[in-house]
């Protein structure tokens, strides 16, 4: 369970191998002239030197005595013949030792310059010239003769120089390798990291009966002697199951926060990779972890990605994600003592996970956290308030009731919206209109302002959406009209915000059917009022269809009986698309469920169409209101029908007068 550090990879590259190149070169370099005995000095012959010796042109030499020879290196003026200016030169020449101290060989050289030649030898005549000209002369020792440094020096500079340049490189590409083989043994390294939450119970609202139920961890883990006195076990898992967004994940960091106790969190997709083993592997690795912290808390995110089925995969079973979640098994539930540790585990998909994986002794408990109801969406609204500035208008109550189906993470969407849209607004407080706004964005997106309709596209939209609304209004059953709006969104033109009264976890036969009259109410609207249909329609005729579909083959409430024909499979592996529901009837039978799911539809569109001709009027008043007004929200749509004119910012329009106004009906259906 370490924390994964990215560091850049080791390696040699082409700078640095041209820089080892440009180094090795200056070595060689270097070494040649310092041991090598690089002589560009010219060769005399013995009766150039003397001449030049007694003629005093010899300002310096360096005598180097020798077994068998002496060497003189030296320097003599000369004349450029060309240009006529004297420069110097340098020299070299070799005397045979016997001739120098034996005097043998002997020269004839005027020594006391009375005209007459002496007899004498090479050290008479340097004798000579040194005390004639002072010769600067100085006595060296023998560059030919050699040492062991002398002979091997350069070649050991040369060889060690090389041997360090490569056993730099070599440890180089063994420290890239050993990085490699790192990191592909830590492909065994659980990916579980330590978590410091600071949520606790009180941040979580609206799920009263899923914290009573996590309170009980804490409560074990901190007091365990208070449980194990009554026999009682710590549970090994706990499985928190519910739709996205109702705070599964939020629940699990309220218990790490409360508990006080080592927090380990993974994703389940953080189990697999491609190498065969690895998933396992982490999976040991992170109970060994545990075992060594424990008591702890284990917390798997989206436990399906690594949980589901065993057994229906192609490579027959023997796949890498069945070995994790084999070894998850064995580790949950083993020959292994895992007591003070506790796995909890979230997912949105219970219905995939193997049966082995929800039995009792692995996870023990398992907690469904549901959407929020009336009340806790109430709690959520206040929790996810607390640093922002609100309008005294605001009423959380109402907002709650107009926001049936909405999760925790939607709310928090919302009021995270609404505080955007007050700054772009440049409001200090976030006012009751950024809230219905940001719900309106939640639902069907932001408005299309660039989206221009005609005249005669506005006021179908508006009679549309007039329609959907009288059926809210007027039929029995239906769900309550909470915003009416003709402003584009989305891919709509315009929408009714319709919900139910209260919360409900039961629909009868009559309220499903109220449904399917309201969702034709827009299009028998527009059969009503213009003789005419459009396409706005086309994901009203879907939904009304597909409940239809659901009362006749799932729940029973047709003429062809309490009996299930079609069911829901959704295959975990070959996709939901493919094999999403399995039909059990017949040719004859699928004859017969056409026929009721066209009668359902049918009726509702006849029950659409008279309670739009029963209330034409209302009808045509709320298209009105709506053209001029484009949205309408629940306590206008009640001022409306009870004073037949919508009460109006006195800022913005003129009073309106108190009579009650001439509502016209379309050109249509004046006809």
């Amino acid at each position: 369970m370490d924390e994964e550090n990215n560091k850049p990879r080791a390696g040699v590259s082409r700078s640095f191998i041209f820089a080892i190149f440009i180094v090795l070169a200056i070595i060689g370099v270097v070494a040649y002239f310092i041991f090598t005995n690089t002589n560009t000095s010219s060769t005399l012959r013995p009766k150039e030197f003397v001449s030049l010796l007694t003629e005093g042109k010899i300002n310096k030499m360096q005598l180097v005595s020798a077994e068998t020879q002496v060497i003189i290196n030296g320097k003599y003026k000369d004349i450029n013949t060309t240009t006529g200016k004297e420069f110097t030169k340098t020299f070299t020449i070799n005397f045979d030792t016997r001739e120098f101290e034996n005097k043998t060989n002997q020269w004839y050289v005027d020594l006391d310059d009375d005209g007459t030649d002496d007899i004498c030898n090479i050290a008479d005549i340097i004798r000579y010239a040194d005390n004639k000209y002072e010769i600067d002369i100085i006595n060296a020792k023998n560059p030919y003769q050699t040492t062991w440094w002398d002979q091997w020096g350069p070649t050991i500079i040369l060889i060690g120089g090389s041997a360090l340049i490569m056993v730099f490189l070599l440890s180089r590409m063994s420290s890239t390798v050993n990085a490699s083989n790192r990191q592909a043994m830590d492909f065994n390294r659980s990916r579980a990291r330590k978590a410091s939450s600071k949520v606790k119970f009180s941040d979580v609202a609206g799920a009263d009966e899923e914290k009573a139920e996590t309170e009980e961890l804490v409560y074990y883990l901190k007091d365990p002697k208070k449980f194990t006195k009554f026999g009682a076990k710590l549970p090994k898992g706990v499985l928190l199951v519910g739709p996205p967004g109702c705070g599964k994940t939020l629940l699990a960091k309220a218990v790490a926060g409360e508990a006080g106790v080592p927090f380990f969190s993974i994703s389940g997709s953080d189990f697999v990779e491609m190498f065969v083993g690895v998933g396992a592997g982490r999976v040991r690795d992170m109970f060994r972890i545990a075992k060594e912290n424990a008591p702890c808390l284990v917390f798997i995110d989206e436990i399906d990605a690594v949980g589901r089925q065993r057994g229906a995969g192609l490579g027959g079973g023997n796949d890498e994600r069945e070995q994790t979640l084999n070894q998850l098994l064995v580790e949950m539930d083993g020959f292994n003592d895992n007591s003070g540790i506790i796995v909890i585990a979230a997912t949105n998909r219970d219905d995939v996970l193997d049966p082995a994986l929800l039995r009792a002794g692995r996870f023990d408990r398992k907690i469904t956290v549901s959407l929020p109801d009336r009340k806790g969406r109430e709690e959520i609204f206040k929790v996810h308030s607390r640093n922002k500035q609100l309008d005294d208008d605001v009423n959380f109550e109402n907002i709650a009731r107009r926001t049936v189906g909405f999760s925790g993470a939607d709310i928090e969407n919302i009021m995270n919206e609404a505080a955007i849209l007050a700054v772009r607004a440049n409001r200090e407080k976030i006012t009751v209109d950024d809230i219905d706004e940001a719900i309106d964005r939640r639902v069907a997106g932001p408005a299309k302002s660039s989206r221009s309709l005609s005249e005669h596209e506005k006021e179908v939209v508006a009679y549309h959406e007039a329609g959907h609304a009288i059926i809210g209004l007027r039929y029995p059953h239906s769900d309550k009209v909470q915003k009416i709006t003709i402003i584009p969104r989305g891919n709509t033109g315009g929408h009714v915000r319709m919900t139910p009264e209260e919360d409900r976890f039961l629909l009868t036969k009559k309220e499903l059917e109220a449904r399917i009259v309201g969702y034709l109410g827009g299009r028998s609207s527009e059969e009503t009022f213009f003789d005419d249909v459009s396409s706005g329609a086309q994901n009203d005729i879907e939904v009304a269809t597909q409940i239809a579909r659901v009362m006749v083959c799932e729940l029973g409430m047709s003429s062809l009986g309490p009996i299930q024909y079609e069911r829901d499979t959704g295959s975990v592996f070959l996709g939901r698309d493919y094999t999403s529901t399995q039909k059990n009837f017949s040719v004859e039978t699928a004859t017969k469920i056409d026929a009721e799911i066209r009668s359902i539809i049918e009726n509702a569109h006849k029950e659409a169409l008279r309670v739009i001709k029963e209330n034409k009027e209302d009808v045509i008043l709320l298209a009105k209101t709506l053209i001029e007004h484009e949205q309408i929200t629940a306590e206008e749509i009640d001022y409306l029908m009870e004073n037949r004119h919508l009460k109006r910012d006195e800022k913005k329009v003129e009073e309106q007068p108190k009579e009650e106004p001439q509502v016209e009906a379309p050109a249509e259906e004046k006809k």
